[in-house]
């Protein structure tokens, strides 16, 4: 039998720290909502009070994960040299640390959306959007001193996120960072020298 010793304030967190210790342990097939309620220390039913379904509580575990993912590239970023490109490096340095630190959290952020995200509670939606936003401005922040790719305002964003996030999904699938093509360099030797903007 388990004790529900956690009370309605804290029931949320303990939920959300218990799925993603799931993840880390058993990847994204070991997240059910019994498994959560067990890892918690609740009964079975205790996350309704939370969480329409399974869809809820991985939306608001997606959000959870990308504030770690932004204080990961924070945490890189703030240990860099001011300059710009150090910054931009530092950036995506932290981003591909996150991968590796955190693979199973970096698939379920990046999957393709679930079925049945228009039944998950608005603010979860709202909190799980605001985080999304928060890491890709990061990335965008370091971007904006280099000249746009294509001439296009966007363009050096995309295609730095493009050229981290294609890092990060093949050290993420690959055990031990072998590809096709054997190890990948360091990320540094493939990032291109951008121009600042004038």
């Amino acid at each position: 039998m388990h004790k529900e010793t956690h009370h309605h304030g804290d029931l949320r967190e303990a939920l959300i720290l218990a799925g993603i210790t799931l993840l880390e342990e058993g990847g994204i097939d070991a997240l059910t909502l019994r498994k959560c309620a067990a890892k918690a220390g609740v009964s079975h039913a205790a996350p309704a009070h939370h969480f329409k379904g399974l869809v809820s509580l991985k939306a608001a575990i997606v959000a959870r994960c990308y504030r770690i993912f932004s204080s990961t590239m924070l945490a890189h970023k703030d240990k860099a040299d001011a300059s710009p490109r150090a910054q931009l490096l530092a950036v995506c340095e932290g981003y591909l640390a996150f991968t590796r630190s955190h693979a199973a959290l970096f698939q379920i952020m990046f999957q393709p959306k679930p079925e049945g995200l228009d039944q998950v509670n608005p603010s979860i939606m709202e909190e799980l959007n605001t985080e999304a936003t928060n890491a890709f401005m990061i990335l965008r922040a370091v971007c904006a001193p280099f000249a746009p790719v294509g001439g296009h305002e966007q363009g050096t964003e995309v295609m730095v996120w493009s050229l981290v996030h294609g890092y990060a999904t093949l050290i993420a699938n690959q055990p031990g960072e072998e590809t096709p093509a054997g190890a990948p360099p360091e990320f540094a030797c493939i990032l291109p020298d951008l121009p600042l903007r004038k």
